[in-house]
Formats: structure tokens, sequence, C-alpha cells
């Protein structure tokens, strides 16, 4: 059975190459060009776009560094297989959802979360400081005071998220945490506690991170993260997420030439 797919709107491009990049970017993603597919030639992507042979190059530069396109003499521009694409790339996982997510994409989250987020837990119960654990506490209370499905909840749960890896005092960690901010607000949309038993169990576990973490108790710290992120994968199974399309790439902005 196909999994259902929900379109989460992104911030556009602020610049012709970058706009014209998420429109081809997405299209990849969502399955028009499929792997091995020859784009179009430069003089039908600049009518289509209404952009310069430079502003079109410069995309395409853009979207060979992310490991989407390949270009070869003689054969031209090609899209690249799936296991080349850079997901640790902010604008890859943004046109993710942009073309639309899946259950598929969401457990891949989960998996990639439950790699990182338990033993950033566990480095933070051991490295935090004060301010650490005070900006913990008050990602708690805002998260309190935020309806469960507004984006304000999803906010605070991302920042206390974030706040997490942070005080883990891992570099790669931190990072980490911020590719894939944009999925993981997309994914808190998705599972909000709606019901009120739902709602005081997640309140309640990121709680226990929280105490364990200014505990300095390594092993509840990263035992709580893992019931969390199982919890939200549970209630990606629940959710009913409806179906939406996805952007042609015949809408991206044209007209607009540099």
């Amino acid at each position: 059975m196909t999994s259902r797919i929900v379109v989460i709107p992104t911030r556009r491009a602020h610049s012709n190459h970058a706009e014209v990049a998420r429109s081809i970017g997405v299209d990849i993603i969502a399955g028009r060009y499929a792997e091995g597919t020859r784009l179009p030639g430069d003089a039908e992507m600049i009518a289509m776009f209404g952009v310069s042979r430079p502003v079109l190059r410069e995309s395409v530069k853009t979207l060979v560094a992310k490991g989407l396109l390949t270009t070869k003499a003689r054969v031209g521009t090609v899209v690249r297989e799936r296991g080349a694409w850079n997901m640790f790339d902010a604008d890859v996982l943004a046109w993710h959802l942009d073309a639309g997510i899946d259950k598929r994409f969401l457990n891949d989250l989960a998996e990639i979360r439950l790699a990182v987020e338990p033993r950033a837990a566990a480095l933070a119960a051991m490295h935090r400081s004060d301010e650490d654990v005070a900006e913990l506490r008050r990602c708690m209370d805002r998260m309190r005071l935020e309806a469960s499905d507004s984006v304000g909840f999803a906010d605070a749960d991302l920042a206390l998220h974030v706040g997490v890896a942070r005080a883990s005092g891992n570099l790669f960690m931190r990072s980490i945490g911020h590719v894939i901010e944009a999925a993981l607000r997309a994914s808190f949309l998705l599972s909000a506690p709606v019901e009120s038993e739902d709602r005081d169990t997640v309140l309640l576990w990121h709680q226990k991170i929280v105490d364990a973490i200014a505990a300095g108790d390594v092993d509840a710290a990263s035992e709580a993260m893992v019931y969390v992120i199982h919890n939200g994968m549970r209630r990606h199974e629940d959710a009913v997420i409806e179906t939406a399309p996805a952007e042609p790439l015949s809408s991206a902005k044209s007209g607009e030439r540099s």
C-alpha cells in the first residue's frame, strides 16, 4: 500500500538561481524526473524559467554539489540515484518537505534520531552547564503554555531537542541538530499530541529528559530520549495525513532575468 504524502511548505529562495535550483530539486525528489533521466536542454530550461544561461548553469552546479544531478560530456545533465543525494543538506531536506513527505521519510528520520539523540542526551547529562539546563526548562515552560497542535508547541519541542544537542558539547551533534531542523519541525507538527492523554505523556517524558540531564543521570537521559522518539513514531502511525499535490516545476517564477 502506498504511503500517503503531506506537503510542508518551506521558505522560498531569495535569488533567481536558488529558486530555479529549488524548483528542479523538488521535481526530482517528487519523481517527475526519475533516476537516470536526462534533463531538458539549456534552451528549453531557459525558456521554462525565464532566466539567463548563467543563472541556469549556477542552478545546475548547485544541484550537482548536492548530489541530485551529474553532468556528462555528450550526454547532458542526468538525475543521480537517491543514494547519492546529500540528505544532511538543509536545502535537500527542505525540498523533500516541498515535494511531500511520506511514512518512509518519517521512519528514516526517526531512525537517524535514534542513532544520535539518545547519545546526545547522555553526553548532555555529563557536560551540561547551568545555562543549558535553564534553557531546557524554558523550552518545557513554552511547551506547557502552547496548544499541542500549534506551531509554537512544535517550535518549543524542537528547541528542546536542539538544546540537548548543544548541551552535549559535541560539535557534530550540534551540526546534525541544526541540519535536520526543518524536517524535525515537520515531524513534530505531524505527530502533535492532540489528545489530552497524549499531551500529558509527551510533556512527562520530555520533562524526564530535562530532569535526568539536570541530575547528571546518563542512563535515564538516554532512555527517556528513546521513549520520546518511539512515542513520536507511534503518533505518526496514528496520524491521518491528507494527500496534497506538490507544486509543479512549471509554476516556478518566470520572467525574472539577471
